[in-house]
């Protein structure tokens, strides 16, 4: 899992410029998300768009959760899968919900 460089660039330019970035939330929502897609992308057995023989389900869009946190709500963007639960962690994200930042 890596944050591509110019998501982490476009943070902080708009924290210099003082465009009302939040640098601790926003960060928080960049690393929740990578998580989630780190764990979709495994459950999946491939990236988003790539094919591979070990894949055993498929993407099917997603839907956007929000995360209470002490940094303040992140909103999520949480993977659907075509077959089972989306994903072991984020499926028990609900809004208010603390517990899934506790696992990772």
């Amino acid at each position: 899992m890596a944050l591509s460089q110019s998501a982490v660039s476009e943070l902080l330019d708009a924290f210099r410029t003082g465009e009302g970035v939040d640098l601790i939330r926003e960060s928080v929502r960049m690393v929740m998300q990578e998580l989630i897609e780190a764990e979709a992308t495994e459950q999946v057995g491939a990236g988003r768009y790539e094919r591979s023989e070990s894949r055993v389900n498929e993407r099917n869009g997603s839907r956007a959760r929000l995360l209470a946190t002490q940094a303040g709500d992140v909103e999520l963007r949480i993977p659907k899968l075509r077959k089972g639960r989306s994903s072991r962690s984020s499926s028990s994200l609900g809004a208010g919900s603390t517990r899934p930042c506790m696992r990772w």
